[in-house]
């Protein structure tokens, strides 16, 4: 386990436990340092990026920074509205890291996250019309990257199922996965803003969320993955 990274899963697990207990201190500590922490893997780790890789993949790690810190209070929405907009050049960034890997978008990858961007979109239209362009567009990015880092052409050797590449040794493999869980967890801050009423159950999809956006970006902010030359590790 790679020193920054270990870091990371520290500050992953305190913001978790921070969110479910509703102890916003905890979150205000550890949350800023979680994507700060792998853009120190990437420097430390990233010796086989080319220069425009390794921006990209900063900056995107920036963006999700700026974007972390708007999210501490997810219940504003001006603050939700804010971070989208910081999450859109993440995967703005992220998606042309991986078009440079030789992700494109495939038919069969692209169709059910388009169905599913359409359902959320829809039932933003319906229930909270005053966000509802903002994260619909929002929406648009991250169905993007997730396409892109799908494409069986980003890990050549990996098995697919469903449209996902399986993981394996190859870290690129990895990114479907990782794309597909941030998926979900952005999938889950729309539910929870429409339909999670109490404390309780703010708390808990909170947790759930937070787990699942670090666990992807674990995956994706991973500097070996986006490497001209793939390395097998085994993390």
């Amino acid at each position: 386990m790679r020193l920054f990274r270990a870091g990371f899963l520290v500050a992953a697990a305190v913001t978790v436990y921070g969110a479910v207990t509703g102890r916003e201190k905890l979150q205000w500590i550890a949350k800023p340092l979680m994507m700060p922490l792998l853009a120190a893997d990437v420097v430390a780790e990233g010796k086989r990026l080319d220069s425009t890789d390794r921006t990209l993949l900063l900056g995107s790690l920036g963006a999700a920074t700026v974007g972390d810190i708007l999210l501490i209070d997810p219940d504003d929405d001006r603050r939700l509205i804010a971070g989208a907009s910081s999450f859109a050049v993440m995967q703005t960034g992220y998606s042309t890291l991986w078009w440079r890997r030789g992700g494109r978008p495939r038919a069969a990858v692209a169709v059910p996250r388009l169905v599913a961007w359409l359902g959320a979109g829809a039932l933003l239209w319906a229930k909270a019309p005053g966000v509802a362009v903002p994260l619909t567009a929002y929406g648009a990015t991250l169905g993007t990257a997730a396409v892109l880092a799908s494409d069986p052409g980003v890990a050549p050797n990996a098995k697919a199922v469903a449209g996902v590449n399986i993981p394996d040794a190859d870290p690129r493999s990895r990114l479907g996965v990782g794309a597909l869980l941030f998926t979900v967890s952005d999938g889950l801050i729309v539910l929870r803003r429409l339909f999670a009423r109490g404390e309780r159950s703010r708390r808990v999809t909170e947790g759930v969320i937070l787990s699942t956006y670090a666990a992807a970006q674990y995956l994706l902010a991973d500097p070996r993955a986006h490497a001209k030359v793939a390395v097998a590790v085994t993390e």
